[in-house]
């Protein structure tokens, strides 16, 4: 198990770190807005596995769209090499065309990257979004929150409230 994580005790603020949230997407294009996504996380550490986390996450795409309606997508991937679970947030005020299976536009976008061999704490946590996003105010709130701190107050709220 990764680094003495707990299945059990996964929460997602503990994965979301202040520097990678980004309130204010710029891209409009699926693929320009996942390389924005993944510069998120790529630029600020100087990691070298910018393009190979880019490239697995189109490849999950491929498979199917990883928006999963009600204006939220969470493209995931399991890379080699990372050591644990990240979570990415990013939100696009204007939405982007992401294939979601509602046919709208998505603007909440969850970017879960998880060390390659842990498929049981990848689905975990895939889970833990899904019921998160599931709770239309939470999203209506994400949807709307003026600073990076609001994000944390509801993800640990609705944590707290809702195991």
């Amino acid at each position: 198990m990764t680094e003495g994580i707990k299945h059990r005790d996964i929460k997602l603020p503990d994965l979301l770190k202040e520097k990678y949230i980004e309130l204010d997407l710029k891209e409009k294009e699926k693929t320009k807005l996942i390389a924005e996504l993944v510069d998120i996380v790529a630029k600020p550490s100087r990691r070298k596995d910018g393009k190979a986390l880019y490239k697995a996450i189109l490849e999950r795409e491929k498979l199917g769209s990883t928006a999963i309606g009600n204006g939220i997508a969470i493209p995931h991937a399991k890379i080699r090499g990372v050591k644990k679970p990240l979570l990415i947030l990013g939100r696009s005020a204007e939405g982007v065309d992401f294939d979601a299976l509602d046919g709208e536009k998505t603007y909440l976008f969850f970017m879960l990257i998880s060390p390659q061999e842990e498929v049981g704490l990848h689905l975990k946590i895939l889970a833990k979004i899904s019921h998160l996003v599931k709770d239309k105010f939470v999203v209506e709130r994400l949807k709307k929150v003026k600073n990076k701190h609001e994000i944390f107050e509801i993800i640990s709220g609705f944590e707290r409230y809702f195991k």
